[in-house]
């Protein structure tokens, strides 16, 4: 019996870096030499702009929140949640002035009253408009495919936007300047005043409350249920109906949310900010790991310290009229390198 040779084996290969890894790795490392530089020439300039980024980071990460929620159960990316922020806004600029009597400049106990009474219509107007939004939207188109309620939420997104056209016009609306903006601390020539700080002091406990819901309550185990199997989650008695509006029902509530501390910390609102604000909110939730809470807080933190860095630092920084292609250009690098975001898992796809 001849017996075949044997062959010397294979010599292990080595992972060897890719073209695009080795050029992401690039623009990263030139990205922190560029911060490090403006550090070195202007760090109070610096410290200030990293505050700023932060407080607008905050705004942004309300919005994302929602996008997160409602992709963790629908896997439906709701370009309408944008809009839905917007007329949040306007709903707090009409509210704030008409209803409560708010006059810019305006202080006191009363003005805290009516800031939070404002806050909670403009979370129930918004959240009862998502809601309706599923239910005559996108409840019909559960089991179609995939891109009608994606066709559906870009149709829907472009009827809020006339809406809020022709209820306030094609121009900017004033909004009552009543946030603070005494000094919270000066250190070395950084200062932070009240109206940035409120953003953030309203951020942080929505973000725990949001993940004590999801992660403690009775309803979030249904959310977590529904997102994983549907029919399963029939079969064991959940209301599958009721636990997406309810889902959409939160996430519009954090869109009127963040409409307030947004028309209040801008003073100004038009009917278009919220398809704007809403495609950078939607980058931030990806960046961060769409339908991970702690990641799309995290996402839109550097979404808005990137804006802030762009706009404010001096050296060889590209300019406010950059923006978006930077933050879209983020976009496009995660979805290349690392689509599950920052703090999102990487799960196999279904066959």
């Amino acid at each position: 019996m001849v017996t075949e040779a044997r062959r010397p084996p294979l010599p292990l290969l080595r992972n060897r870096p890719s073209f695009t890894t080795v050029g992401g790795l690039t623009l990263v490392a030139l990205l922190i030499v560029w911060l490090i530089v403006n550090l070195v020439k202007t760090p109070s300039d610096f410290a200030e702009i990293f505050l700023i980024g932060l407080t607008t980071g905050c705004i942004y990460a309300l919005v994302a929140l929602g996008y997160t929620l409602v992709y963790g159960i629908l896997q439906l990316i709701n370009f309408a949640h944008g809009d839905v922020f917007m007329l949040g806004a306007m709903m707090s600029a009409t509210v704030a002035a008409s209803v409560f009597g708010l006059t810019s400049g305006q202080s006191g106990v009363v003005v805290w009253l009516a800031v939070f009474g404002t806050l909670i219509i403009a979370m129930a107007f918004c959240g009862t408009l998502n809601a309706t939004i599923e239910f005559v939207a996108y409840r019909p188109l559960r089991n179609a495919p995939r891109l009608a309620p994606l066709i559906t939420a870009i149709g829907v997104s472009f009827i809020l936007q006339n809406v809020g056209l022709a209820w306030k016009g094609p121009n900017y609306i004033e909004v009552v300047d009543v946030l603070p903006k005494s000094q919270v601390f000066d250190i070395g020539g950084v200062t932070y005043t009240w109206n940035k700080l409120i953003v953030v002091l309203i951020t942080v406990p929505v973000l725990i409350l949001l993940v004590w819901l999801v992660e403690r309550t009775r309803q979030g185990k249904a959310m977590r249920a529904t997102a994983q199997d549907m029919d399963a989650s029939a079969m064991m008695g959940i209301n599958v109906n009721r636990t997406i509006s309810f889902t959409f029902l939160i996430a519009g509530a954090l869109a009127g949310a963040a409409g307030l501390l947004y028309a209040l910390y801008v003073t100004n609102v038009r009917y278009d900010q919220g398809f704007q604000l809403g495609l950078i909110a939607f980058t931030a939730a990806v960046l961060g790991g769409v339908g991970n809470l702690p990641g799309a807080v995290l996402g839109a933190i550097c979404i808005g310290l990137i804006q802030a860095f762009n706009e404010g630092l001096t050296w060889h920084a590209p300019g406010s009229d950059w923006t978006q292609s930077i933050v879209f250009a983020i976009l496009i690098l995660i979805l290349v390198f690392r689509p599950e975001g920052l703090l999102g898992e990487r799960t196999p796809e279904g066959g």
